[in-house]
This record gives C-alpha cells, sequence and structure tokens, in this order.
C-alpha cells in the first residue's frame, strides 16, 4: 500500500508554534471550555486518557476532573507523526486542535481505535472546511488578479458532512460530528493575517510558496477580502469553525442495530392502510 500524500510540513509547524508570542490563545481556550462541557455530559468515569495536541504539555491538570480522577498521558504531537501507543489500554482519548495537521486523518483515526480499550472514547476537535474561507477566497482572487495562478496559501480543511464518515471508516461506532461556527471580526485582513501568525497558524502546507508574498499580492488580497467580507463599519468578518467528532470503540454493551426484516410491526400497521 502506497504511503499518503504529504500535505503538511512537520518541520514548518512545528516553527510557526514556536514562535508564538505569549500563552492567549482564544482559539484553544474556546475548545477547552466547550471540552469541559462535553465530558460532563457523558456520565460515566474515566481512568485512563491520552491527550493529544499542540498544546497538551501545557493545559490545565483539571481539564477530565468533571469525569472523577483520571490518570492522564500528554502527547504533544504537531502532526501525525508521535511515537506508538501501547493497544488497548486506554479508555478516553481527547484530540484537540490537532486532526486539521494530519495527513493521513482515516489511518490516525484508525491507529487512535486500536490504542482505546472496547467501549471506549474518541473526542477530537479541529478546525472544520469553513475556517478562513474568506481570506482563502481573497487570495484566491488575488493571485489570479497578480500572477494569473492560483498558490496554496491556506491548508485545506475537512466538511462536517464528511467527518462522520471518517469515524465509520476507522471502526468506531454511534458516530457523532457537529460543528461551532464563530464569527470574528478584525479592523483590517492585515490585523488577522497579523493574529494568525501570532497564533503559530501561518502557512503549513508542504506545497506552500517558497517566496514571500509580494506587497502588491498582499494588497490586492486585502482589498477583495474587504470587498467582500467586510462590515457597514469596515471591521471585516472571519469565519472559524470546530468541528467535534466522538466515536467509540463498539463493545456488546452498546445498542446496535436490529437487523433488516427484523420488525415485528409493519409501517402499514402504524400509519393506517390507504
Amino acid at each position: 500500500m502506497s504511503a499518503p500524500p504529504r500535505l503538511f510540513d512537520p518541520a514548518q509547524i512545528f516553527r510557526n508554534l514556536s514562535r508564538r508570542q505569549g500563552s492567549a490563545n482564544f482559539v484553544r481556550d474556546l475548545v477547552v471550555e466547550d471540552l469541559q462541557d462535553r465530558l460532563g455530559a457523558h456520565k460515566r468515569d474515566f481512568s485512563r486518557a491520552i491527550l493529544i495536541g499542540p498544546d497538551a504539555a501545557t493545559l490545565p491538570d483539571t481539564l477530565f476532573t468533571a469525569n472523577g480522577p483520571v490518570a492522564a498521558q500528554r502527547v504533544e504531537a504537531f502532526t501525525g507523526d508521535f511515537p506508538e501507543l501501547p493497544p488497548g489500554e486506554h479508555d478516553l482519548i481527547v484530540s484537540l486542535l490537532h486532526l486539521q495537521a494530519v495527513d493521513d486523518v482515516p489511518g490516525h483515526l484508525a491507529r487512535l481505535r486500536r490504542v482505546l480499550k472496547p467501549d471506549g472514547l474518541l473526542l477530537a476537535a479541529f478546525l472544520g472546511g469553513e475556517t478562513l474561507s474568506e481570506l482563502r477566497e481573497a487570495f484566491l482572487a488575488a493571485d489570479l488578479d497578480v500572477s494569473g495562478g492560483a498558490s496554496a496559501r491556506v491548508a485545506p480543511m475537512t466538511q462536517v458532512r464528511d467527518a462522520g464518515a471518517l469515524l465509520q471508516r476507522a471502526g468506531f461506532a454511534i458516530p457523532v460530528a457537529d460543528v461551532e461556527t464563530h464569527r470574528v471580526r478584525y479592523s483590517s485582513p492585515f490585523a488577522l493575517m497579523t493574529e494568525l501568525k501570532a497564533l503559530g497558524a501561518a502557512n503549513p502546507l508542504a506545497d506552500r510558496p517558497r517566496r514571500f508574498a509580494t506587497r502588491r499580492l498582499l494588497a490586492t488580497a486585502a482589498q477583495a477580502y474587504a470587498s467582500r467580507d467586510a462590515d457597514p463599519d469596515g471591521r471585516i468578518r472571519a469565519t472559524l469553525e470546530i468541528i467535534w467528532l466522538a466515536g467509540w470503540v463498539p463493545h456488546e454493551s452498546q445498542q446496535q442495530p436490529l437487523r433488516p426484516g427484523s420488525a415485528t410491526v409493519s409501517m402499514r400497521d402504524v400509519l393506517g392502510k390507504t
């Protein structure tokens, strides 16, 4: 079987994240707050957890306390490349803001499934396909105007309609995918680009342009952005889409779908004869 194409540059992602200024990160804070609510909704105790993500080492120890004491192993990961984990020893895996930089998402999810015990839970949050769609369209228009072609300047991201199917393909049961969409406003497209750089979210693609964007290209992109996605007060809008996945390792205690043809009541009996 051939290896999946290399979409992301791990070394560049590491450099981007290592240049972050300070600890402020509103995207991470949104995800962490939402995680605590989602964990609290599961009325069960977890004993051994794995936390995966670029900020795994610095997230608070109280992250899992809503469900009682949990021994949490932290895996600071920037892409899908990290050490093999022992199979079948954990009942919870939490992946935060990590899957959007993984080349082979189905293969990665299958590996995580093998790490979990039967009836173990995977919770994952990652940036979805509508994130920065305004910036992507602005750069596409600018590239076409300036050079007559298009360059990979914003990473491709998974759409929520495909997310549940990824869990099923990896062998998870009871897959659930939902999305939290936030609209963030900035004084200008340049203010957005500055914050993306400060958050370590500069272009992570292996096939990214190797030369710095020219002043003309940036000015054209900013003009295209403002013409399409500015509010009456002049501030521009940016979409932040966070997709949440939840899936369980199959277990005999879980609800099972009925076999086709096993129903004991017909739809005609329920709806009345026509």
